[in-house]
């Protein structure tokens, strides 16, 4: 997979290459170009890609997959890594976002499956810091970096890449020359050129394209030398090279000027493959040269092949993309007195070529492929191009990559801010885009403070132009942010107000609405108004079908059917989430973010509705998917979890089960903060635990404890307080106190009939358990619950089941996403 084509003038090098296939019995090989005192062109053009294609080609019958990643940036080595997770038998990146997709592909190599020889190479890696976190450490297989830094051989078994020995120089240039040039006449012109291999590379080209002889080249080398050197040649740029390299421009010039003026606008682009649509079509105001020659198919794609052919840039035509090396780059741009015009062209290339929708799924290769270029040719440096630029952010977000997301973006806002001022509406939106993903990420405070900060600054300027669309869009976030805080109510009133505003200004069935329609579901549904969050999530999901991507269907589909589930229905929902999961696998992959948190749903309405074996193999699966792609204190991490944790109990799986809960609950105050109504509605999960495995006076303190903290945030008719309460209740006859069992129990009934409806799954558990603790006086109740069993869940439910035997049934609790 992308492994460059093979060299076929490839020449020497087999000390090196042997010491190269020695060293990778280890974990990790760099190849580095180290300066030498002699050298002062050691940094570049010295031959260390080259030396990893030979290995890569000689040696890869000993592999079962190869993989060449693009290094520059992190972010494209982790792009790179998510493209391969299809060849391993995952989803695509095309689907399931680049970091899921990447990390997936990661744990696969590391697994040995279903690639047990793999060789991985990451090409013109610069700090190991940046890329230490994408090695598969610990795996089967090999990994080969090539570098100019020679900081890794700290980090790695490191080879120092030096340039030709003379008789290499000279046997690459008589094969290179086909026997044009004797070995005298090699020697004198690898002696001019210091036997760098790129310097080679060019001058073999040159000649064999123009049949000069060896004596008018080196006549002009020495005077084209004598020239750059006059001119003040900045010393990290080999001598030899510059003037090799002007030679071969000079020759272009003469043969074709219209290929000049392509390798000019492709010096700023990114040093990575440029893809050749972005040549496409003249955008307009383009200088004209430019503009003339993309209108022009037939010269465009002479022009390619002259760069091609002079060794000045590398055509892949199976891939239709273009490549010119870094320091060849860097030359052209030094001998050109304007860069800005340059620039200018190449974002304006940029911005044509790049689709509208960052959320449509079809245009994701796309924006893959365009942001290395994004990045390098300063895009965001041009105020018109800043919607452009968080258009990647954008990106970047809704296929998963929250942290590339985040990276970018910071950057972002800290030039604007140094350029426009703090409450520019550039650097405003930047900051709500980079709340959005610290929330995302789970940091909720950071979140909250920054959207409290810009809204404030968005106050400041009203009236601005631009300003009420975006502070509309921050608004709905703040509700997020509330109920990250517990503040649910207070998130219901926000959330009710934003909706107001928005169906004024967009009307109520435009994308923007209906995302604030979800949210306010979601508030309904953590105040206990479930019917009301269920009928205001289906009506953003049927609008979402017609008028919203398909992130915006899965997140709308994802509350539907969880509303559904809290509403009672639990076979209707297992039906329906199964149906919502599929969607989410076939079009984002099984680990992106919505796809799990569909998934977990799952694992939860398969449980409820009694199918224990489905759901606990699902939570297990999701609870591992979330732990490697999140981390173990991500809240959606936590939330799989107690889910887990549910399912395990459920089975009889006390101990695991009791582990994982203290574990799990150990984490929340870190994310939540330790009065969150999460952190005390899953410490009721973990009472239940302790009781059922004997440790009932521990169950009591810390099921009122639990119901204390919810009372004082949520009060006492709140679904998570009577969760807590129906718990606490069998606490109490387990110790013997049957007169306060009794007297909570039926308070609570009465309190979960008048909120849920007698009818509701935790209404019937806890009358089921109030039947028992009234004795004789409970025949009639029992009877009554048994039948709204039969009616409702069915009468080989568990939970029916259960209350028929007369056995005490436990409530638990599992947290939404906020």
């Amino acid at each position: 997979m992308n492994v460059p084509p093979r060299n076929r003038n490839f020449t020497g090098r087999e000390e090196l290459l042997a010491a190269l296939r020695a060293s990778l019995t280890g974990d990790v090989t760099a190849v580095v170009s180290q300066p030498e005192p002699h050298a002062l062109y050691g940094l570049a053009g010295v031959g260390k890609t080259m030396l990893a294609v030979e290995y890569v080609w000689r040696f890869r019958g000993d592999y079962d997959l190869v993989c060449w990643i693009p290094s520059d940036q992190p972010a494209l080595a982790r792009s790179t890594l998510a493209v391969l997770a299809g060849d391993l038998g995952l989803p695509p990146a095309i689907v399931t976002g680049i970091e899921d997709a990447a990390g997936a592909a990661l744990n696969a190599l590391r697994l040995g499956e279903p690639f047990h020889k793999w060789l991985l190479i990451f090409d013109n890696a610069d700090q190991p810091e940046e890329i230490n976190d994408l090695i598969p450490a610990g795996g089967p297989g090999h990994v080969l970096i090539t570098s100019r830094n020679p900081r890794w051989d700290v980090a790695a078994n490191a080879i120092s890449i030096d340039v030709f020995t003379r008789a290499e120089s000279v046997e690459f240039l008589g094969k290179r020359l086909r026997h044009a040039i004797s070995d005298k006449e090699a020697d004198k012109l690898a002696q001019e050129l210091g036997d760098l291999p790129l310097a080679l590379e060019q001058a073999g080209a040159l000649q064999a394209e123009t049949g000069m002889q060896v004596a008018e080249y080196l006549r002009l080398l020495k005077e084209h030398t004598a020239a750059l050197l006059n001119e003040g040649k900045p010393t990290e740029y080999p001598a030899s090279m510059t003037a090799a390299w002007a030679l071969s421009v000079a020759n272009l010039r003469d043969r074709l000027p219209e290929a000049e003026v392509l390798l000019r606008c492709c010096a700023f682009f990114g040093p990575e493959a440029i893809p050749r649509a972005v040549f496409n079509r003249p955008p307009e105001h383009v200088g004209e040269h430019l503009a003339s020659l993309l209108r022009d198919p037939i010269q465009f794609s002479r022009a390619m092949g002259e760069l091609g052919r002079l060794a000045l840039a590398r055509v892949d035509t199976a891939n239709r993309t273009i490549q010119v090396h870094r320091l060849i780059q860097a030359l052209v741009r030094d001998e050109l007195p304007d860069h800005e015009s340059y620039r200018d062209d190449v974002r304006r290339l940029l911005a044509a070529a790049t689709p509208e929708d960052p959320d449509d799924t079809a245009n994701w290769d796309h924006y893959a492929g365009l942001l290395p270029h994004i990045i390098s040719s300063g895009v965001a440096r041009d105020p018109q191009m800043r919607a452009l630029a968080l258009d990647y952010v954008r990106y970047l977000y809704v296929s998963g990559d929250y942290r590339s997301a985040g990276r970018l973006v910071e950057s972002f806002e800290s030039l604007w801010e140094d350029s426009a001022g703090p409450n520019d509406i550039d650097v405003l939106n930047a900051r709500r885009h980079r709340a959005t993903i610290a929330r995302e990420l789970g940091r909720y405070s950071e979140a909250y403070e920054l959207n409290q900060e810009t809204l404030a600054r968005m106050d400041s300027v009203a009236g601005e132009p631009g300003f009420q669309e975006s502070r509309l869009l921050l608004v709905n976030g703040i509700g997020a942010d509330l109920r990250a805080q517990g503040r649910f109510i207070d998130a219901q009133l926000y959330d009710e107000e934003s909706l107001r505003l928005h169906r004024e200004a967009y009307g109520p069935d435009h994308p923007h609405t209906l995302r604030v329609t979800c949210s306010l579901a979601l508030d309904l549904g953590l105040i206990s108004r479930y019917e009301a969050a269920r009928q205001s999530h289906q009506q953003a999901h049927l609008g979402m079908r017609t008028s919203g991507s398909r992130y915006d269907i899965l997140h709308s589909w994802n509350g539907l059917v969880r509303a559904v589930r809290l509403c009672g229905d639990y076979q209707a929902a297992s039906e329906a989430t199964e149906d919502a999961l599929a969607f989410g696998v076939a079009e984002f992959g099984p680990d992106h973010p919505l796809t799990l948190r569909t998934m977990k749903d799952l694992a939860i309405a398969q449980r409820l509705a009694g199918d224990l074996d489905e759901a606990l193999e699902l939570a297990v699966d999701c609870h591992n998917r979330y732990n490697r792609l999140l981390g173990l204190d991500h809240p959606d991490s936590l939330s799989s979890a107690m889910c887990l944790t549910n399912t395990l109990r459920s089975l009889g799986q006390l101990n695991e089960a009791y582990e994982l809960a203290v574990e799990t609950l150990n984490r929340y105050p870190a994310v939540y903060g330790p009065d969150h109504p999460y952190h005390h509605a899953c410490a009721g999960n973990l009472a239940v635990l302790l009781r059922v495995r004997d440790e009932v006076a521990g169950a009591r303190l810390l099921n009122e404890t639990a119901l204390a903290g919810l009372e004082a945030k949520l009060g006492r008719d709140h679904h998570f307080s009577l969760t807590v309460a129906t718990n606490l209740a069998s606490d109490l006859a387990a110790l013997g106190d049957l007169e306060s069992a009794r007297r909570l129990g039926m308070g609570t009934h009465r309190r979960l009939t008048a909120l849920l409806g007698e009818t509701h799954p935790t209404t019937l558990a806890c009358a089921a358990n109030l039947s028992i603790d009234l004795q004789a006086d409970g025949t009639e109740l029992l009877n009554q619950t048994i039948d709204h069993y039969t009616r409702t869940l069915g009468p080989d439910h568990p939970d029916a089941i259960a209350a028929h035997e007369q056995q005490r049934l436990n409530c638990d609790f599992d947290p939404a996403p906020i």
